[in-house]
């Protein structure tokens, strides 16, 4: 018993405890009875037993071999239970959009979340239970980051709920929330755009200058500039933190026409 509750603590997992809570969250989601829908690192199968109940089926993705031999013991009579012993982040889907409900380990979430969202994979909707801090970093809330406005033109991401330190076992030593990512119907550019974007975005974060205008010095000529942040209504001397995806996509968009004119 020891042992095992060594091992949750070193991979960050705090399980919630209410079945009524986790009945709560997983209806405040959009998942229905013709949802397939992933849990990751489903544990002692309190979330699994909840969705089992709402979704067409839940497949729940487990690491740990003494885990998921509970686990199936539990759900062996419940059919649209699946359960798979796997590392998550070695898992490949097999469905078509799919949803995702967890509450995630918390030194995986960014292992996590890109595996969600830049490996090119079905994902319609994911909510996921994760550290707060976490949360405003993914979501770009209050200021921008680089994470959010690489994702942001494709994904809608907005917390969902506040949850009480005391919703865990073992207790955490932060505050956690429950996330929403959505697919957007109509993302902002097309999936050939997004490697030049990207490319684009980490230019502009990652030239450690003081601000963007002399980030792009040698993109963007200084009455250019002053022309883009009056068009796009941003200061003439932002970081790229100040500006929202919208912002950085419009950046984005005079970067490549004059790709276009230089290359005729």
């Amino acid at each position: 018993m020891e042992t095992r509750r060594r091992k949750q603590i070193s991979l960050a997992q705090n399980f919630l405890t209410s079945p009524k809570l986790v009945r709560r969250l997983v209806r405040m989601s959009k998942i229905g009875l013709s949802d397939t829908v992933y849990e990751i690192g489903p544990g002692n199968g309190i979330i699994t037993a909840a969705l089992a109940t709402v979704a067409r089926q839940v497949i729940a993705v487990e690491k740990d071999p003494e885990l998921v031999r509970r686990l199936r013991e539990r759900f062996r009579t419940v059919e649209n239970v699946v359960i798979v012993e796997k590392d998550f982040l070695n898992y490949s889907f097999r469905d078509v959009d799919y949803k995702i409900f967890s509450n995630i380990p918390y030194n995986r979430t960014a292992q996590i979340l890109r595996k969600i969202l830049h490996e090119r994979s079905n994902v319609c909707e994911a909510y996921l239970i994760m550290q707060k801090e976490a949360a405003k970093k993914f979501s770009g809330s209050p200021r921008a980051t680089l994470w959010s406005i690489l994702v942001k033109p494709f994904f809608e991401l907005q917390v969902l709920s506040q949850l009480k330190r005391t919703d865990f076992w073992p207790i955490p030593n932060v505050d956690s929330v429950l996330v929403s990512i959505k697919r957007r119907a109509s993302p902002f550019m097309d999936a050939q755009e997004v490697p030049l974007y990207r490319e684009f975005v980490r230019y502009g974060f990652e030239r450690w200058k003081p601000n963007l205008r002399l980030a792009f010095k040698s993109v963007f000529t200084y009455q250019q500039w002053k022309h883009l942040a009056r068009e796009l209504d941003f200061p003439l001397n932002a970081r790229p933190t100040e500006l929202n995806v919208e912002q950085w996509v419009g950046l984005y968009r005079r970067f490549k026409q004059r790709e276009r004119v230089w290359r005729g």
